[in-house]
């Protein structure tokens, strides 16, 4: 196994039939997540790491595979920033595996298992694609914070809510009073929590409130025909009393 560094966001990978015999490894394992696969994946991080300084923790990662001769095969390893530069490098790695593709009767054809690897390049395209919809929306979500209604018949209900998440929630949030329907209706914000917190949370308010399935646009008629009770940090509050 060959690792070069081509710039401080770019390593590549030769593999050798050999390397993957070492480890009873098939090429289309690569991509399918196997235990072998990620040990592999794991030493080449390694490697690469303690040679050239190559980090990437927390950091997305697009790979092109590229066969390189009758026994090898190229892993280009490229830490990507942002999703918008993922979608940038996939629209060129898509135009490469159309080469590849073309001219696989020169090359392919001549490796055992030509198969594999055509399996292979397949399966790294759809795992690209699959993780820059991912960022794409994690990046939607950065600056559409999600939002929701509880609706509570009375004031007890929303103080015991609040100390249920009290020293567990800090996010935005709003209680309002709706005297038509006399009920409270807290909008509640995701803030800096994760998605897997936020859900549990809301999970808990649904003890002591109801979740309503409203649009964003509620959020102006509770601005304009609802009391304002508690504004910003309403349950942060109510947790005191």
């Amino acid at each position: 196994m060959k690792i070069e560094k081509l710039n401080d966001n770019q390593i590549r990978c030769t593999l050798t039939r050999a390397d993957l015999a070492d480890r009873e490894l098939k090429l289309s394992e690569l991509v399918c997540g196997t235990e072998k696969a990620k040990s592999l994946f794991q030493d080449m991080m390694r490697q690469a790491s303690s040679q050239f300084g190559f980090e990437a923790e927390d950091m997305p990662l697009m790979i092109e595979a590229v066969p390189a001769s009758a026994d090898s095969i190229v892993l280009i390893i490229t830490k990507v920033d942002d999703p918008d530069e993922l979608d940038h490098k996939f629209s060129k790695f898509g135009a490469s595996l159309s080469d590849i593709d073309n001219k696989k009767h020169n090359v392919l054809d001549k490796l055992e298992g030509a198969d594999e690897i055509i399996d292979l390049i397949n399966k790294v395209k759809d795992a690209v694609v699959e993780s820059t919809k991912q960022l794409a929306e994690k990046k939607k979500e950065e600056h559409h914070p999600k939002v929701r209604l509880f609706s509570f018949s009375n004031l007890d209900s929303v103080i015991l809510a609040s100390h249920l998440l009290k020293d567990l929630y800090d996010g935005a949030n709003t209680l309002y009073k709706d005297a038509p329907n006399d009920i409270f209706v807290l909008a509640m914000t995701q803030s800096e929590h994760t998605t897997a917190e936020f859900n549990r949370f809301c999970n808990m308010l649904s003890e002591y409130g109801c979740l309503e399935k409203a649009p964003m646009s509620v959020l102006a008629y509770l601005e304009e025909h609802c009391e304002v009770i508690v504004s910003a940090n309403a349950l942060q509050q109510l947790s005191k009393i």
